[in-house]
């Protein structure tokens, strides 16, 4: 996947496409995509952040996150371009894929 810095109408157009089939949207904050995850306990909060890790790292793109207890927030960015890349929204939407499973 190219590591090409989005224009803001691509951000857009690509936010919609991953807030189209998700309960909870995505959101731009401070130029990161950034959503809250919620889950049961601590333990499915780790176990997802534990699947993310394995997804994430054989991408080669690695979330800012914050867990305590059973939430966990996500931010993502590409700093190879300084702001937000197709990674971004590829591992948005793998992270929804797996929280819904859990």
């Amino acid at each position: 996947m190219p590591n090409i810095k989005l224009d803001e109408q691509a951000i857009q157009q690509a936010l919609i496409e991953l807030n189209a089939s998700t309960a909870q949207e995505w959101i731009i904050e401070n130029g990161k995509l950034a959503k809250s995850f919620k889950f049961k306990n601590f333990q499915q909060a780790f176990g997802f952040m534990t699947m993310c890790a394995l997804y994430a790292e054989k991408k080669d793109h690695h979330p800012e996150w914050f867990n305590v207890y059973n939430k966990v927030d996500v931010q993502l960015v590409t700093h190879d371009v300084a702001g937000l890349s197709a990674k971004d929204f590829d591992l948005a939407k793998k992270m929804d894929a797996l929280a819904g499973g859990i």
